[in-house]
């Protein structure tokens, strides 16, 4: 399955950024609507901690045990790769529209902990990275990682993996410093200048990646070290002299780990990084992952020709962290401006609009990110979010607005990204947790099973309502990357529309209306006499008079012609 076809070339007009969208007149037609193709700056992205999202296989959970002391949601749960492919089997992220899944580093991670003061923390996050080239026994295999790919693949879902450059776990017992032509322990950042955002460690006993350095270096001596014992320094090495005598890069840090994480695309395909800490190191260094990146998911093009699902290049999605929509192109790390799309993000996360979901109204939020998003950011995108995995003011941290959460986060023209239970309301304030491991709970599934209840709304009713709006989204990536009219203001009525040869489509929404009988006027984008259906309750009417009239018991509906 997955043939390239005429649909699926479109993706390369929105992968180059040769579609004008802004130049795109509202489209009001009864037949020009096309199949729509998957388009990363209208993607359904759903992020989750690879450990505490499923376990499919409770053999790997103590491989390297790592929970002795430790402090509450500081330790291994036993998630794992297989749990995320088994629920792609089960069909749960189709069921909510998700076309690409994120899931946090699952490279080897230090075998030790950290004292924190509450107890041990161990890295069940997978930021800590102790071997870039092996999968952490604790998630699985690299046979594990190629069935989630192929599964993904399969269901037209696409992965990205979470990477990390700029820093090596923490220094324990067990887990030794690297050699110092190859990490800083010191200083640590202060964040009052571009050198003090970049050129130090992020926080105490972090060692930073000398990242910035040409100096060639040889292989890290605790690598040397674990590889010899393993059986594979020849090996290693053998690919290392490969890569460099390829591509003629100076045997600098950043070379290796670029290296050892586009084995992870040449090797399994999978479709794109979601990169950690960008600001904190040199800008230059993602040009150079990127043009990596993209090499090596040609080389698994050509060598794969019948897995190939589309003619997307490479995708990148980063996170600088504080940065909004509202900065456009420019971000001031410190005190130099940068542009980080320059350097091969298509997307950069966007940290507004879980305060703006709180301040402005839809309108507000959705026509000023339609604007930014075909003048200041052509051809480039935002991931937004309501809640994440180190975000300590997530909107709606209690759970008392979950559909207000998916309206904003699924409505907002870009991406989405959905963190693991957001669509299932599980909690975000747990007793006895300190800081961000208040966030990390393990994946509330048992009150799906349950329907149970929090603030007043059923799990399954909440669920229900992200599973309509993600799939509408999924369906009608016009959503994302279409033009926004506001119809009406109250009721609340906006479209999305894109009328083009390559791609056109276009939809009515509203939001907040009354429950039952109601008119919807949609005289600027439906012709008289056209069906239409309204997605969240499968209600189907005719369009008379520029208006729809319609009887169900919802306050929201989601139009689309038939």
């Amino acid at each position: 399955m997955n043939k390239l076809t005429k649909s699926s070339l479109l993706i390369l007009f929105y992968g180059l950024g040769l579609l004008n969208l802004s130049s795109c007149e509202p489209a009001k037609t009864q037949s020009t609507k096309t199949e729509a193709p998957f388009i990363w700056n209208a993607a359904n992205i759903y992020f989750l901690l690879t450990d505490r999202f499923y376990n499919g296989n409770k053999e790997n959970d103590n491989i390297i045990p790592r929970n002795e002391n430790a402090a509450k949601l500081r330790g291994f749960m036993g998630g794992d790769i297989k749990g995320i492919t088994e629920k792609i089997k089960e069909g749960y992220f189709q069921d909510l529209g998700i076309n690409a899944i994120w899931f946090t580093p699952i490279v080897e991670q230090i075998h030790g902990s950290v004292d924190e003061g509450t107890g041990e923390t161990y890295p069940f996050h997978g930021y800590w990275a102790k071997d870039w080239t092996k999968i952490d026994p604790n998630f699985g295999t690299k046979e594990d990682l190629a069935e989630l790919v192929k599964v993904a693949h399969d269901n037209g879902i696409r992965i990205i993996l979470d990477v990390v450059i700029n820093h090596t776990g923490p220094v324990t017992d067990q887990d030794p410093v690297w050699d110092n032509n190859w990490v800083r322990t010191e200083p640590q950042c202060t964040y009052d200048s571009y050198e003090n955002f970049v050129n130090c460690t992020l926080v105490e006993n972090l060692p930073d990646v000398l990242t910035g350095s040409d100096e060639n270096v040889e292989i890290p001596t605790p690598l040397v070290e674990k590889w010899t014992k393993e059986g594979r320094l020849e090996k290693e090495q053998k690919e290392l002299d490969e890569f460099f005598a390829r591509t003629g890069y100076p045997r600098a840090p950043r070379f290796y780990i670029i290296k050892w994480l586009t084995d992870y695309i040449r090797e399994f395909g999978v479709d794109g990084f979601r990169v950690d800490t960008v600001k904190h190191t040199e800008e230059s260094v993602w040009g150079d992952l990127h043009k990596e990146a993209i090499a090596a998911f040609k080389d698994w093009k050509k060598a794969n020709p019948d897995k190939v699902l589309d003619d997307n290049d490479f995708y990148m999605v980063g996170e600088v962290y504080g940065y909004n929509i509202g900065n456009g192109r420019n971000f001031m790390n410190g005190d130099k401006e940068v542009d980080y799309f320059d350097e091969g993000f298509n997307t950069l996360i966007s940290f507004g609009l879980k305060w703006e979901a709180n301040e402005k109204s839809y309108e507000e939020v959705f026509a000023s990110y339609d604007s930014i998003l075909n003048n200041e950011l052509k051809g480039k995108g935002v991931v937004n979010y309501v809640s994440s995995h180190d975000d300590g003011h997530p909107f709606d941290k209690m759970r008392e607005k979950p559909f207000k959460a998916a309206n904003f986060l699924f409505l907002a023209p870009g991406s989405a990204q959905v963190y693991y239970g957001d669509e299932t309301n599980r909690s975000l304030d747990i007793e006895g947790t300190v800081g961000d491991a208040t966030l990390r709970s393990f994946m509330n599934w048992d009150e799906i099973e349950k329907n149970s209840e929090r603030n007043g709304f059923k799990t399954k009713d909440v669920l229900s309502h992200w599973q309509k709006l993600g799939k509408f989204k999924s369906l009608h990536p016009v959503v994302g990357i279409g033009r926004h009219q506001m119809i009406t203001e109250a009721p609340y009525v906006f479209s999305r529309s894109i009328k083009s040869d390559k791609y056109s489509d276009q939809v009515v929404v509203g939001l907040d209306l009354p429950k039952g009988k109601k008119d919807i006027s949609v005289a600027k984008v439906f012709e008289d006499g056209q069906k239409v259906k309204d997605f969240y309750s499968g209600t189907t009417a005719t369009v008379k008079g520029g208006k729809v009239t319609i009887d169900t018991p919802n306050n929201i509906v989601l139009f689309e012609a038939i």
